[in-house]
């Protein structure tokens, strides 16, 4: 007889004579022993690849009352020898079998605590598959288990979140489309595996209005919110070309479904307006889940309004405003991530609440909200800081839109808030841009007095001043200085002096005073010392054997990366370039109320 089959009648026989001695003790008395043999024995088995022969021990009736207590072991076992075959081997196919009667024979209990620990165990590329695996029998053990079967529920879908979380989430269509680690198929596999509890929940809502056992529903509320963190908020959520059925588009209206079946969709959408989250039955849950939630509701926001998942059970007695208004804590907590995927989703729910709304319909009031402050102060920190360009147009466009949506006074506000608190110049400089265009609009169109008079005059304080008087420095200044001339060089022209709606004549000492004079002595000093710099560049040239001689150059306080003599004299050509631009508009402004004023006094002679 050959050695290898001889190892295997051994470990073959070695089951039977286990299972024999097992087979005329009560129950009550099996010991410690019997359960390491049979473990050793079943394990062999697999492992020889006598999976039949032990599917046959299994399904020996006789045998029942073993398996019931024993079986339980072998999970392990059984996972690794599944992995191991072939999707076509019969080995394989025996070893599923036993797997599905392990789930129907076992104690509930143990193999609920077997499955569990087999899923928490596994790690990497095994994650999606052991979880797909094992959905199926753990399902068939939480039908069987009888107390705390809401707990075990909860248990066994944050047990499964937790080893999928620390998986990346595909995000290109082509990693959508590979699935590389089985995640897509997994998170609908396991959306699948809670639908029986959904229902449950349903059923018993519908047989009593006053629905008490809130437990189960709980832990379907906790999945949920779970599953909108991850894997939905940084997935790829756009239609894609050429993938019939998006698995986390499909994903995503599955979790709204559940919400909407067991009633907290709505309530979980207007979670942060009410300052109150989802009825808890367990407080000290509900305040660390309150204080967690932020993401997964700010991303519940994104599918609804953007994304419109479930908007056919969305009431539509709200008006845009007040959609906006509950939105935008959602919006900030999108809005001060870095990921793309994440702030994308932050600056298209933005866009998509404000698109909804007219120009000049929200009031002033609700600027007086933390949010509609703090927001528009982080889009400013993305048009400046994000390295990704096109996010930075996006908030420039989204920072405008939300101007245009503000009634005169708001964009009074805003505008005041946004020069105090940007400290960037081309932000400034934009500001400034749409302070003019305001005030062109109350000259040419309607009378407003936030653009006129004495609200003007104060805002005209902040815009025509220098920071840091003829010290400021004018070369990273220059965006709203220039804006700045631009709008006085347009009031000077525009308004008269004998009406002065604008209050910019009867301002002009302080005008001179505080910008006009500073500003050219700032700019005779600047120039003069670029080009003492420029003269110092040639000379030393000259005496360099090359001009390809590195050095370092200081522009605007920051030091600028290594450059050659050559590429320093472009740079300071540049600024001078710069400040001859500013020197022209400081001049046609000079010139304009100098003749303006000529004019009226010629008047009055």
């Amino acid at each position: 007889m050959p050695e290898e089959h001889s190892q295997t009648i051994m470990a073959v026989d070695e089951l039977q004579a286990i299972i024999q001695r097992c087979q005329i003790l009560e129950e009550a008395d099996f010991k410690g022993e019997d359960f390491n043999l049979f473990q050793v024995a079943g394990q062999k088995c697999l492992e020889d690849g006598y999976a039949a022969q032990l599917l046959e021990v299994i399904q020996n009736e006789k045998n029942k009352v073993i398996i019931k207590n024993m079986g339980w072991n072998l999970i392990s076992p059984l996972v690794r020898c599944i992995f191991m075959y072939k999707q076509e081997d019969d080995k394989r196919e025996h070893c599923l079998r036993i797997l599905d009667q392990l789930a129907q024979l076992c104690n509930p209990k143990e193999l609920f605590l077997g499955l569990l620990e087999q899923i928490e165990q596994t790690s990497g590329e095994q994650v999606c598959k052991t979880v797909m695996l094992l959905l199926q029998p753990l399902q068939t053990v939480l039908f069987k288990l009888q107390n705390k079967k809401a707990y075990s529920v909860g248990l066994s879908l944050a047990m499964i979140m937790n080893q999928l979380t620390p998986l990346p989430v595909p995000y290109t269509k082509q990693q959508i489309q590979e699935d590389k680690l089985g995640l897509c198929q997994c998170c609908n596999a396991v959306v699948d595996f809670a639908k029986p509890f959904v229902n449950e929940v349903v059923k018993n809502m519908e047989k009593s209005s006053e629905y008490n056992d809130m437990e189960l529903k709980e832990e379907l509320i906790k999945f949920c919110m779970k599953s909108l963190k991850y894997p939905l908020l940084t997935a790829q959520l756009e239609q894609l070309e050429g993938i019939e059925e998006h698995p986390f588009r499909r994903f995503a209206t599955e979790i709204i479904d559940i919400l909407w079946n067991i009633g907290e969709l709505i309530p979980l959408v207007f979670v942060h307006h009410k300052g109150k989250g989802p009825h808890w039955e367990n407080q000290e849950f509900a305040d660390i889940e309150q204080k967690n939630s932020a993401d997964s509701l700010a991303c519940l926001s994104y599918l609804m309004f953007v994304q419109n998942f479930g908007v056919e059970c969305f009431p539509v007695v709200f008006s845009p405003s007040y959609l906006l208004l509950c939105n935008m804590t959602h919006i900030e907590v999108l809005l001060k991530r870095t990921e793309e995927s994440v702030l994308s989703k932050g600056l298209d729910l933005f866009e998509s609440c404000l698109l909804r709304m007219e120009d000049n319909s929200l009031l002033h009031h609700y600027l007086e909200f933390r949010d509609f402050i703090n927001v528009p102060q982080d889009l400013v920190k993305i048009m400046t800081l994000c390295p990704m360009e096109h996010m930075r147009k996006k908030s420039l466009n989204i920072l405008q839109l939300f101007i245009d949506k503000f009634d005169i006074e708001g964009k009074y506000i805003l505008f005041r808030c946004l020069l105090k608190t940007s400290n960037h110049a081309g932000v400034e400089g934009y500001i400034i841009k749409n302070i003019k265009d305001q005030i062109h609009l109350a000259l040419t169109e309607y009378d407003n007095i936030w653009f006129t008079g004495h609200h003007l005059i104060s805002l005209l304080d902040l815009v025509l001043s220098l920071p840091e008087g003829a010290e400021t420095d004018l070369l990273q200044n220059s965006d709203r200085i220039m804006a700045s001339l631009n709008l006085l060089r347009y009031l000077v022209i525009k308004d008269c002096e004998s009406d002065s709606q604008t209050g910019v004549w009867t301002t002009l000492g302080k005008i001179e005073q505080n910008f006009l004079k500073p500003l050219r002595v700032g700019l005779n000093m600047s120039k003069a010392h670029y080009e003492a710099e420029i003269k110092n560049k040639k000379e030393n040239r000259k005496e360099a054997q090359s001009s390809n001689t590195v050095c370092s150059l200081t522009v605007s306080g920051e030091k600028m990366p290594a450059m050659t003599t050559g590429m320093q004299l472009q740079v300071l050509h540049s600024a001078l370039f710069t400040f001859d631009l500013i020197e022209s508009v400081l001049a046609r402004v000079e010139e304009l109320i100098e003749v303006k004023t000529k004019a009226v006094m010629d008047e009055n002679s």
